[in-house]
């Protein structure tokens, strides 16, 4: 809790330091590249099969952050960024332009709006909003906010109508230590906590936030 607390509070003082991303990616340019995204991301970002992410509506900045990551996990042999056998492939042959103008162009489309189901609104409201101060598990919307929109400047992504799938499976990479891509740690550390029901209520409850 100490170092989600450290990290937060480091946050703060660089997101008050400046009020607008100084990303420059171009829109047009990521849209006339984005063609072998849509095979798994759907042409307009939303991901049709539910084990990859929508990516429609993303912050530029962590969409950038993600492909520099799953490079760099290619390239250092998965001992550094995020290493997956898919991504990390298709990011190899990407200049720093590329991926800037990919960011660009998915984050200006809209992600399709999901639902939450009835019998996990409580459980997942409380959990999300408020944590579990007895487990030492602080509330998503803390980093995420309160509508799980995220923050650019952070690079705290947008989670609300996302597929549960996809935030199931990144929670528990998160909880066994195969995605080790989180700042500080933190979504390590939060994860470890979670439950498989814990992670099963969150990822259905986020598919509807809004």
């Amino acid at each position: 809790m100490k170092k989600i607390a450290l990290t937060l509070t480091m946050l703060l003082g660089t997101l008050s330091a400046s009020n607008a991303s100084a990303f420059d990616g171009d829109a047009e340019a990521g849209k006339a590249k984005s063609a072998t995204c849509a095979a798994c991301h759907g042409p307009d970002g939303n991901a049709p099969v539910t084990m990859y992410p929508k990516i429609a509506g993303q912050h530029a900045d962590y969409i950038y952050k993600q492909l520099q990551e799953f490079k760099l996990g290619m390239t250092s042999g998965g001992k550094e960024g995020r290493m997956d056998p898919v991504m990390s492939g298709m990011a190899m042959p990407l200049s720093d332009q590329d991926m800037k103008d990919l960011a660009a162009y998915f984050s200006s489309l809209s992600m399709s709006a999901g639902s939450t189901p009835e019998d996990v609104v409580a459980v997942g409201q409380k959990l999300y909003k408020a944590g579990d101060a007895e487990r030492g598990i602080p509330a998503c919307a803390a980093c995420h906010g309160p509508r799980g929109n995220g923050t650019s400047l952070a690079k705290f992504p947008k989670v609300s109508f996302q597929h549960p799938e996809y935030i199931k499976s990144q929670l528990e990479k998160f909880r066994d230590g195969t995605r080790n891509n989180d700042m500080n740690g933190m979504m390590r550390d939060i994860a470890q906590k979670l439950t498989d029901k814990d992670i099963e209520v969150l990822s259905k409850y986020l598919g509807g936030l809004h």
